[in-house]
């Protein structure tokens, strides 16, 4: 038997295994993260956050940051980073009083240090993340049985491909994911569709690689925001308003190229499983 606890970001949820140590779940194999996200035979997640020490899976892997997120997609493959997820990952530290809340919280994960501000340097705060600076890149296609749209690019530290659309029915039941162009993205990419609800306001959906359909996305709603601010011309230190299906988050795109991420995190069980 081991913990775990189970929280959401926007309605995109997630199961933390407690390993500060790195004593408990080794590399963590595919076969036991599919078995913890089943939503019928198992706790049920988008994925699979590891809080674990930076110390305890080798030299470098921190970059000056106390505590790793090993982050899993639901069918078990490694993600680089997962923005919704960060959130949730720091509410446990503070609830756990592992980390110090009235100072920024820098995070490690494989697409390098999250720097997370809870607001009032409050445990229960709304959590902002420093996601880094965007990458823009090339523009691309999606499809979606007979139809395709032109996409954009956006790294996020992992891929993202940005489709404007009508309507969001369009993109149909995403349990599969898009077409792509595997030269572009040759280790799969999460697709978002989004529209326009009026000024600096956008809707989503997304497929995210490796866990299908989500009620939202983290990483994913920034590159929405990236891709609309780049298409409205707006002006940097803008607020974005943007809505998904689990949600609402604020992206701003800094006038020092950094990517800022506003939403909420709670922790909403916790328990003992042999998984």
């Amino acid at each position: 038997m081991y913990a775990f606890l189970k929280g959401h970001g926007t309605e995109n949820d997630f199961v933390l295994l407690p390993d500060h140590d790195g004593a408990v779940h080794g590399d963590l194999g595919a076969e036991r993260v599919r078995a913890l996200c089943d939503r019928r035979a198992g706790i049920g997640a988008d994925g699979v956050l590891r809080v674990v020490r930076t110390a305890a899976i080798g030299a470098g892997a921190g970059q000056d940051a106390e505590w790793f997120m090993d982050y899993r997609n639901a069918d078990g493959s490694v993600s680089e980073m997962c923005g919704n997820g960060v959130r949730v990952f720091g509410r446990h530290l503070a609830q756990q009083g592992l980390v110090d809340v009235s100072a920024p919280v820098p995070v490690a994960t494989r697409a390098g240090v999250k720097v997370l501000t809870f607001a009032g340097g409050a445990v229960d705060g709304e959590i902002t993340v420093d996601m880094g600076i965007p990458k823009v890149l090339e523009r691309t296609e999606v499809a979606v049985g007979e139809r395709t749209w032109p996409a954009l690019h956006v790294d996020m530290g992992n891929p993202h491909a940005v489709a404007f659309v009508d309507d969001l029915a369009d993109a149909g039941h995403l349990y599969d994911a898009p077409t792509h162009d595997p030269v572009v993205y040759p280790h799969g990419v999460n697709v978002e569709f989004v529209v326009r609800r009026g000024p600096r306001h956008v809707a989503m959906r997304v497929h995210e690689r490796g866990s299908g359909e989500t009620r939202s996305c983290g990483t994913g709603a920034c590159a929405v925001m990236v891709a609309s601010a780049l298409a409205d011309e707006a002006a940097r230190d803008t607020d974005y308003r943007v809505d998904l299906p689990g949600g609402t988050l604020r992206i701003t795109w800094t006038t020092d190229d950094r990517i800022l991420m506003a939403g909420p995190a709670v922790v909403v069980a916790e328990g003992t499983t042999d998984l």
